[in-house]
């Protein structure tokens, strides 16, 4: 792994990124964005992540968060690991899956190009944090999240999309809890 995609100050406050293998779109379907969000409840809940922002787009998700166990390389592995599990287990499960095979099949085809996979590989292994040591930083990444889905042409507005913090930044009640910055 490259010394750029590392956490290098442990107590420090990230921002990071991944994608789904081949960038495929299973962020599509309410029910695995539900699972992202259960799984970053329990992180916050049980494991120490506080997060002060986060976007999940149709193919990969942004967070903006700090460990308060001084262990983000551990919580995102954590995540990672178990959010590639339960999703795969859904789409399997999901009857109503059109897409089941192929992203599958897609995630097989990852899996086969890694030796550190048994099976199938949902997320691409870099997530390359990047700790935000100003407020201007801070600023311009919060802007770049909740922006993502506008400038995709999804949304119109960032208030908008269901799967984003930028609601809670509005005065609204959000899907999960933020720190203050």
């Amino acid at each position: 792994m490259s010394r750029n995609y590392k956490f290098h100050n442990k107590e420090g406050l990230y921002f990071v990124s991944f994608a789904v293998v081949y960038w495929i779109d299973v962020f599509v379907r309410e029910m695995y964005c539900e699972k992202i969000i259960e799984s970053l409840t329990y992180c916050q809940k049980e494991k120490g992540m506080e997060i002060a922002a986060w976007c999940i787009m149709p193919s990969h998700i942004h967070l903006i968060f700090r460990a308060k166990n001084s262990n983000p390389s551990d919580l995102i592995r954590d995540f990672k690991r178990h959010t590639s599990k339960e999703i795969q287990k859904t789409i399997v499960e999901n009857i109503q899956e059109s897409r089941k095979e192929w992203m599958l099949w897609m995630m097989e085809r990852a899996g086969k190009k890694n030796s550190n996979v048994k099976k199938r590989q949902f997320w691409q292994q870099h997530n390359k944090p990047i700790e935000l040591w100003s407020n201007e930083v801070i600023e311009q990444k919060i802007d770049y999240i909740h922006n993502n889905p506008v400038i995709t042409g999804f949304v119109t507005d960032v208030c908008d999309w269901k799967y984003s913090s930028a609601k809670t930044f509005a005065g609204e009640k959000g899907m999960l809890e933020l720190f203050e910055l």
